[in-house]
């Protein structure tokens, strides 16, 4: 009888346990969705340092929401004067030395860390949201929240959000052994109705003409992964010639929802030859099989990258 009671009791902390886990990752899997909400609603600015493995730089982003819909402004702070400008669904780069030019997006990707606009609800299956605690960051009261991949074949996030305004404070990119490749970090923000009288002319401004992308062929393709990590699908695919190379290179790209990568298949040239390159984020894994070169370029671990080269299966073309 003390054998089956302390069995039953073993089993009832089990499931106590999983069952206070899945409520973890749900009710920080809600703060982190309110994060999202809160970083494209409210009237910011955030002064903040961008760190990598290629330095440190000194960052000011503006945010702010006019007849409902998005303006924002990214300004590089120190050295030569880099602008980049969010009007709506229009986004324009100001770079000395390039004439200014503009592209449809909708959000500036070199500003804020992807994370933040991330929808949390399509990673819950594949991700696990677990609270660590509070702590301060620029003088504020914050959630800590590490958000991990469950099959452990990408890199993982934590993220620390104000408690008050869900802003990001801090945000860190971890690998697999834990180590920092990239780190966000608030110095000073405000949030208050000012910041959209600031930005009133960016409103008003002259934007540079709309970019015009090369067009891509639709292709029926003879290739495929046949791994993948959890949650990743096919995003879109296209054929292209290579520049200054008349080669056609054919792509496909998948996301998670927070990470993506592409995959690229063109003829192997004279110099081919397998290569595996690592900076910050990116990877980029490289090998030619039977006179074909396989590229895996995103932002993967250099594992995961050789996995899904080593799985392209190939069938005859009909």
């Amino acid at each position: 009888m003390k054998q089956l009671w302390c069995a039953l009791s073993l089993m009832t902390g089990s499931l106590l346990f999983t069952s206070s886990a899945s409520a973890d990752t749900v009710s920080s899997g809600a703060l982190l969705q309110q994060m999202n909400q809160a970083s494209q609603s409210l009237n910011y600015e955030l002064a903040f340092i961008s760190i990598n493995k290629q330095g440190i730089e000194s960052l000011r982003y503006r945010h702010a929401r006019l007849d409902d819909r998005p303006l924002a402004q990214l300004l590089q702070m120190d050295g030569p004067r880099r602008e980049v400008v969010q009007r709506g669904s229009e986004i324009s780069y100001f770079e000395p030395g390039l004439e200014p030019f503009t592209l449809n997006g909708d959000y500036i990707v070199d500003s804020l860390p992807s994370i933040v606009y991330t929808d949390f609800k399509r990673l819950t299956p594949y991700y696990d949201f677990i609270s660590v605690g509070r702590t301060r960051i620029a003088d504020r009261l914050c959630e800590v929240i590490r958000v991990v991949a469950r099959d452990g074949t990408r890199y993982s996030y934590i993220v620390w959000m104000d408690t008050e305004t869900k802003l990001p404070l801090r945000v860190d990119l971890l690998d697999r052994d834990g180590e920092t490749l990239e780190q966000f970090r608030v110095i000073s923000f405000t949030v208050n109705g000012q910041v959209s009288g600031t930005m009133q002319n960016l409103a008003k401004a002259s934007l540079p003409p709309l970019l015009s992308l090369p067009g891509s062929e639709n292709a029926s393709f003879t290739w495929a992964p046949t791994w993948l990590p959890q949650g990743f699908s096919e995003v879109s695919s296209s054929r292209r010639p290579l520049p200054t190379v008349d080669v056609p290179i054919e792509s496909r790209l998948y996301s998670d929802g927070l990470f993506s990568f592409s995959v690229n298949i063109s003829r192997a040239g004279n110099v081919s030859g397998d290569q595996l390159l690592r900076t910050g984020r990116r990877t980029v894994s490289t090998e030619v099989r039977n006179k074909t070169e396989i590229t895996i370029v995103g932002e993967l671990p250099p594992q995961t990258a050789k996995r899904i080269a080593d799985s392209i299966k190939f069938r005859t073309a009909q």
